[in-house]
């Protein structure tokens, strides 16, 4: 579509400068108009190679009035119309149309790379899943679908889980800590379970994860202030509720008379 609004525009151009051109013909051969006057028609509409050059001009470069107002106050006014319903078409509509297609194209560029990039980055996360399912294959030796811990640290030792680790860019320590943490009280972790773990532990999953734990300890930070400036409110307030020359410590007394009685006096000074 932008090729072919192009090929329009050249067009538009093309036919105008040629118009141009063969209506100031006898404009250049005129000897009722001034010879400076011939000489700037000529040089700027002689020729339909002239003509096209000064349209070209005219379309891109917004300087039209200078190449239109001799002709319409010097030859005549009907130029006017001609440079008025050029500039509303050619330099208005048209120019925004092809800029406006130009976009689109671009946009659709754009968003063609996205897809190959989501694609690229699908095509990596499904490697990375391989590689961990040929890793949890290896660490389940006895074939059930579950791995121990004391199997995973078993075959941790190997070279080539080494390498897979390296690979996955992962540490021993940190998929032990995991494998621990995913561990439902029977001692074995599901491949779906591993695998979900391990994810959780590389690129921006990691970082969310820290995020995530910061604002949970904000919350909690916050929740505990508030906490503690209720039981000190709360606490001022049986404090004056209190007599005044009751002790620190807690104090209990017992006193009989006639029956058993007891009476307890405690009180807290914060």
């Amino acid at each position: 579509s932008l090729f072919w609004a192009m090929i329009l525009m050249f067009l538009f151009v093309y036919g105008s400068a040629v118009f141009l051109c063969q209506m100031l013909q006898p404009s250049v051969a005129d000897p009722s108009l001034s010879m400076d006057l011939r000489k700037w028609i000529f040089r700027y509409y002689g020729s339909a190679s002239r003509s096209f050059w000064t349209l070209f001009e005219i379309t891109f470069s917004g300087g039209w009035p200078s190449y239109a107002r001799r002709l319409i106050e010097e030859v005549h006014w009907t130029f006017a119309l001609f440079f008025a319903a050029y500039v509303w078409i050619v330099v208005f509509a048209v120019t925004r149309i092809i800029t406006a297609l130009f976009l689109k194209d671009t946009m659709q560029v754009a968003d063609e790379d996205q897809e190959m990039m989501l694609r690229a980055q699908l095509v990596k996360k499904e490697q990375y899943t391989r590689k961990l399912r040929e890793l949890f294959a290896i660490a389940d030796d006895s074939g059930d679908g579950t791995i121990s811990l004391e199997e995973f640290k078993e075959v941790a030792k190997l070279s080539k889980v080494q390498l897979y680790f390296n690979a996955l860019d992962l540490q021993i320590p940190e998929v032990c800590e995991l494998f621990e943490m995913l561990d439902n009280g029977d001692g074995s972790v599901s491949y779906d379970e591993f695998c979900a773990g391990i994810l959780r532990l590389k690129g921006h999953a990691r970082a969310m994860d820290v995020v995530s734990t910061m604002r949970d300890c904000r919350a909690i930070l916050n929740k505990c202030t508030e906490l503690e400036r209720r039981v000190d409110a709360l606490a001022m307030a049986l404090c004056g509720c209190m007599p005044s020359d009751a002790a620190l410590t807690p104090t209990v007394s017992h006193r009989k008379s006639g029956g058993s009685k007891r009476a307890f006096h405690v009180q807290r000074s914060i």
